[in-house]
């Protein structure tokens, strides 16, 4: 069985950038994997911490999107790799949740996303769906961490 997820008030809502499971990654806390990721656009920049301090994941995706703000140069090549760690980090840091993702066994996990080919599937199930991959991805590095 496929397990699809999308919003934070669905049955998976856990699974999802916005889900309010903050964690401490690079000596700061963040509210939601959606506000570390945005963020690390503008790593070492003041505008890095205004996206930090968001007071939504909306807002903190909003800010991360703005382009009145340079993306840092490698941003392409590192993307993937900034969306795990801070996945890692919010399923280590909350046992429920890290229970519930292991709890999922090894059913493929998709983001519903229908505007997104990236990190979704997109609206007619051609996307990469590389969230539903790195979670998938994290799920066995905790599981074979578990033990």
């Amino acid at each position: 069985m496929t397990i699809y997820f999308y919003s934070t008030t669905d049955k998976y809502g856990y699974l999802t950038n916005f889900s309010r499971h903050g964690f401490h990654l690079d000596g700061k806390h963040w509210p939601t994997v959606e506000h570390y990721f945005q963020a690390q656009k503008f790593s070492g920049t003041e505008y890095e911490e205004r996206v930090r301090r968001a007071t939504t994941p909306r807002e903190a995706k909003r800010l991360g999107n703005d382009r009145s703000w340079p993306l840092r140069s490698n941003w392409g090549q590192v993307k993937d790799d900034v969306m795990k760690r801070a996945i890692v980090r919010k399923f280590e840091a909350h046992d429920k949740i890290r229970g519930l993702l292991l709890g999922t066994g090894d059913e493929e996990l998709v983001e519903d996303a229908p505007k997104d080919y990236y990190w979704g599937r997109g609206s007619d199930g051609t996307g990469k769906n590389m969230l539903g991959k790195i979670l998938m991805e994290v799920r066995s590095f905790l599981l074979m961490n578990s033990h």
